[in-house]
This record gives structure tokens, sequence and C-alpha cells, in this order.
């Protein structure tokens, strides 16, 4: 590949894109990368391993140029892109002094890309005792097997009768602490347009007005945070957890767009939607599996979307549930979101445990810190094909949740190269951090 004329240039289309970064992260080579307006492909970094294909939930990333490998189009040249361009001609090929693939002639041609989706097949050599832990690695990009069937992109960025308008139905504040660190819970009505969703998937949110080039707002994703049939049971709506950004992950002033513009919304204001988005971080159908929540703050959204599934399918009397386990770390138990009505599930439907890292007079505690103390609990879950594990929050959290789950492991006797891979291979271990 390295000697070839002409390339497969891997591209991301920026009409499609919504930024949630998952290709950056997923990426072992560090060949993507983004600013405040596009993510990009470095031809130079990439190998076309195809890591990063399944887990996008918009397809953005499933594009390529067949192009003369001195021509390729640069990292700054694709920061600037508004829309991909067009495919190389035979003729402009041909001009360069080289052959498309399949043209014919004696000319060098392009390496043949590894099929797409193959990610499981590689799954069994990702976790060789002496490769380091990369947690992205590890997650799986299938489904559970009994899952109910994802609707995807029906409504998408590319054209803007596309989006959906949805109305506000409800906003109301879901952490104690003021203005400056406040969550909040916003269902969006979706009146006669037909939106169905599943917990685990997520939507985009499209900001009004313009970003600092001058352009319209990229979308911004956001998981959803009620059940399958509605934040109110049997209606057209959907509820998301927003926390307003006042600052960077590196603590410096920024105003996030779209989490102002959500947190500060009224009952009937309105908002331009795009998606569904998301085929495999989705919980099991099967009555007796096994649910494991971990989540940071926001993260907690698909974890709430799965309890009350779960709760409204027992209040039914005709479920039978497996054991849920819910693992939540916040800074202090006022920044937590949903505090109060975590307390008033009952301890026989689900088992919480909460971890605070900034609580005044005490020590710092981490999701993976109640995750070794409840190991015998988690050991036979990770042996059980029945049992999922669901990890959603900010990025810091993946190693070290990975890590935990390995020490359990280790600690009960389990080989966990063997279980890593069963967790990918089956689609039980997922991992969706920002």
């Amino acid at each position: 590949m390295a000697d070839a004329a002409v390339i497969k240039q891997h591209l991301i289309d920026p009409e499609i894109c919504i930024r949630c970064n998952t290709c950056e992260a997923t990426c072992p080579v560090g060949a993507i990368t983004h600013d405040d307006r596009n993510y990009v492909v470095d031809a130079a970094k990439c190998n076309l391993c195809m890591d990063c294909i399944p887990p996008c939930p918009t397809g953005s990333i499933d594009n390529w140029r067949t192009m003369p490998r001195v021509r390729a189009y640069t990292v700054q040249e694709q920061l600037g892109w508004d829309e991909l361009p067009a495919e190389w001609s035979a003729e402009q090929l041909a001009a360069e002094g080289v052959l498309a693939e399949g043209a014919g002639g004696s000319g060098p041609t392009s390496a043949t890309l590894p099929a797409a989706g193959d990610a499981t097949a590689l799954a069994d050599t990702a976790f060789g005792s002496g490769a380091a832990v990369q947690a992205v690695s590890y997650g799986a990009t299938l489904p559970p097997w009994s899952a109910a069937h994802p609707y995807t992109n029906l409504y998408g960025p590319k054209a803007a009768e596309k989006s959906i308008t949805a109305t506000v139905a409800g906003n109301v504040r879901v952490t104690q602490v003021g203005r400056e660190y406040d969550t909040h819970h916003i269902v969006l009505d979706f009146g006669a347009m037909p939106f169905p969703l599943l917990e685990g998937q997520s939507i985009a949110v499209v900001p009004p007005g313009l970003d600092a080039h001058g352009r319209p707002h990229h979308p911004r994703q956001y998981s959803i945070a009620s059940p399958r049939n509605g934040e109110r049971p049997g209606y057209n709506n959907a509820s998301l957890t927003v926390k307003r950004v006042l600052e960077d992950h590196q603590g410096h002033p920024v105003r996030g767009v779209a989490s102002n513009f959500l947190c500060d919304l009224k009952r009937g204001d309105t908002v331009q939607v795009i998606g569904p988005f998301g085929t495999s971080f989705l919980m099991p159908n099967h009555p007796k599996s096994h649910i494991v929540m971990i989540c940071t703050g926001t993260g907690s959204a698909p974890m709430r979307a799965m309890t009350e599934w779960r709760r409204r399918l027992r209040a039914s009397g005709k479920f039978e549930s497996g054991k849920l386990m819910l693992f939540f770390g916040a800074r202090t138990q006022e920044e937590l979101p949903y505090f109060g009505p975590l307390q008033n599930l009952p301890k026989d439907f689900i088992d919480i445990h909460l971890a605070f890292s900034r609580t005044p007079g005490s020590p710092k505690r981490y999701v993976q810190d109640l995750m070794r103390e409840r190991a015998a609990d988690l050991a036979p879950l990770l042996a059980d094909p029945n049992a999922y594990f669901y990890v959603c929050g900010l990025k810091a959290m993946e190693e070290g949740v990975v890590l935990a789950l390995r020490d359990v492991a280790l600690q009960s006797g389990l080989a966990w190269d063997s279980v890593a891979a069963a967790l990918k291979r089956e689609g039980r271990l997922h991992l969706e951090t920002y």
C-alpha cells in the first residue's frame, strides 16, 4: 500500500457527521483529529483497519475517494470543507499518470480494503496478555442478540426539510446545585411525525443561529433518557439529560452552544432534531438477561431509559426480569442527576451503588472502586452469556472501568483474555463515552 500510486483515501462527510467523537476515540493509530468545525482523517496515518466504521452512528465515516497518493487531501484541506469533494474521474487519474483500480492496463492499483464490519473477526486477537489496555478495543459493535430492531437516520442533516421540529413539553432541573452546574431533564414532543426510539439510541439537536464562521451550527448528539414507549407512555415523545456547559474539559471558560440553548428552553419552544442514531448500545429484550450499568453524570441518560423500561415491564406483572445493577458516579451528591428518584426505586428491583469523588471530608470514590468491592457479584455476571455491561460518561472513566472488570475476572479465576473476547464478540460490553 505504501508504494501504491493510487489510494483509497478515507474521508468523513461533514454534512452528515454529528461530531460525536466516536471515530477519534475508536481509531487505534490516531489518524482521526478535529477542530471546532470538522472531523478528518490523516491519510499518512490511516492504515484502513476499519475499526472506526461500525461504531459511527450516522455512517458519515464510511466515505472513500480514489486518489493519486501524491495528491491526497491534507488534514488542513479537510478541516475547511463544508461538503465532500467529487470522486476523481478516470480521465483525471490518467492525467496524473495513474489508473483507477479495475481500469485495466499494467499501472499500479490501490490495495484491497478490508471488509467493512469485520471487527468481530479481529476481536479475538485484541486481548493478548502482553498487550496494553486500550479500553475502546474492548467495546462491542454488535447489539445483544435479543435487542429490538433499531430505526436510524429517519431524519437527516443533508436537507433542512429532512429534520423534524419537536416541541418542548417539559424542562426541569434534576440536580440540586446552582445554575452554573445545573443538569436538566427535557421532554420533546414529536407531534404527528413518527420518531421510533429504543433505549441506548440518541438524537441530535441543531442549535439555531450561526457559528463564528457564519455557518449554521453543527448538530449536537444526546442520548435518549426515556424508554421506547416515551417519557409519557403512549405518547410520541422522548426525554434528554442535558448538563449546562460553561467550561471545557481543561477547565477553560466556554459557553456550550447546544447545552445552554436546551437548558434555557421553555415549554412550547421548538427544537430542530435529526436521527435517530445508534445500532449497538441497545438493551437486551430477553426477560432473564442481566444488565450492569456503569455511568457518570449525564451518562445516566441511557441507563435511566433502560431502568424505566424494565420498571414498566415489571409493573405489568408479566415480566420476570434478570438482575439490574447500577454504578453511578458524580463529584458530589448535589451534582448527581436524578438522585431523588433513584432513592425511590425498590431495592429488590435494582442494586444501586453511588460514588462521589469530591465530597468534603470524605475520600475520593469512583465507580471502579465500587465495582471492585462488588467483585463477588460481578464475577458470575462476567461469565454469564445472559449478562450485559453498559458504560456511559466521560472518556476518562473507560480505562478504569475496563481495568476493574479485568481485576474482577482475574480475582475470581476467570481467564480475562477469553472473557474480554466473548464480551466483545457477543455484544455484551458496550462503551459510549465522550
